[in-house]
């Protein structure tokens, strides 16, 4: 079951601080793999040559990190709702660790903790500990520190 933080408005972010959600499980495909794969050249055989893979460390093939990674808007993107918002961006990150591989065929699924909010000039930056969960996998695939900055409705960014 996946579960949602909603808060007002970016002003109402400090109030969430500590909260968390968690999204819905999310199929790793070997076709998204070789998508991955293919738009960022990272052609290894561990991550696209299944016969290769099946005699490899994992038995199968295995998702880029960086792939798992790139999935966090997909998977993130409902667990935070912030109303009276012009347009929230991307901030960055402070720190990731890719702790377990993901095996082609698995699913995950991303949960969010909020561990800060900071007023800023163009609105309000908010930190959150994100974790990337392999279904069935008690280590988690990723833990993200991110970075979000939620403009308020009002104003503009500058």
């Amino acid at each position: 079951m996946s579960t949602t933080i909603k808060v007002s408005s970016p002003a109402t972010l400090a109030d969430a601080v500590g909260q968390k959600a968690t999204g819905e499980w999310f199929a790793i495909t070997q076709e998204r793999i070789d998508a991955f794969a293919d738009a960022t050249e990272d052609l290894q055989w561990i991550h696209v040559d299944p016969w290769r893979a099946a005699d490899g460390p994992f038995g199968t093939t295995i998702a880029h990190g960086f792939l798992t990674l790139s999935l966090l808007p997909r998977l993130a993107s409902s667990l935070v709702e912030v109303g009276g918002v012009a347009m929230a961006m991307n901030y960055g990150l402070d720190k990731v660790r890719f702790l377990h591989p993901v095996p082609v065929g698995s699913r995950v699924r991303a949960t969010t903790e909020l561990t800060g909010a900071e007023a800023v000039a163009q609105g309000v930056r908010l930190a959150s500990t994100v974790t990337v969960e392999i279904e069935g996998v008690d280590k988690p695939a990723l833990v993200a520190q991110t970075l979000a900055l939620y403009v308020p409705e009002a104003a503009s960014p500058s």
